[in-house]
């Protein structure tokens, strides 16, 4: 990540994605999805950490580094820049239930970056920036088709 200029980036955006006590079922297909994103430069890994709340609230992080059997997130993390500082962690754990586990994901839009640089060499700047929850949309066109029926 150091051979980047802060001029070449992309957006950046992160995720977390807990699992709730029991539900996991962690069988690579993650991994082989964000390291095919990866590899089509299309996404660049900056921070991939995986977070475990026990039933007292302690947490335990544990980087890729950290993990046994990575399989394709071995070549991912070489080029992670851990941007998280502990209490981001912390911001992050306090959102998550008791006994789950989460995923949290910070990635740069590699595939935006030349549209980032030539608005910044334009003068612009990034103001704001959002997501809408992918199940949010599934309600609101649910919302729309019982409406529309009736």
């Amino acid at each position: 990540m150091n051979d980047v200029s802060e001029e070449e980036l992309g957006p950046i955006d992160y995720m977390v994605v807990e699992f709730p006590a029991g539900t996991s079922n962690f069988s690579g297909a993650m991994a082989a999805e964000l390291a095919a994103l990866a590899e089509a430069e299309l996404i660049r890994v900056l921070d991939l950490m995986i977070l475990t709340k026990d039933q007292d609230g302690n947490i335990e992080v544990l980087e890729v580094e950290d993990l046994d059997g990575t399989g394709e997130l071995g070549s991912i993390e070489a080029d992670l820049a851990e941007i998280l500082a502990f209490e981001d962690v912390e911001n992050l754990a306090a959102a998550m239930e008791p006994g789950s586990t989460a995923g949290v994901l910070i990635w740069e839009n590699t595939w935006a970056a030349p549209f980032a640089v030539a608005a910044r060499q334009s003068g612009g700047q990034l103001i704001a920036s959002g997501r809408i929850p992918t199940q949010a949309l599934i309600a609101s066109f649910e919302n729309d088709d019982n409406e529309g029926a009736e």
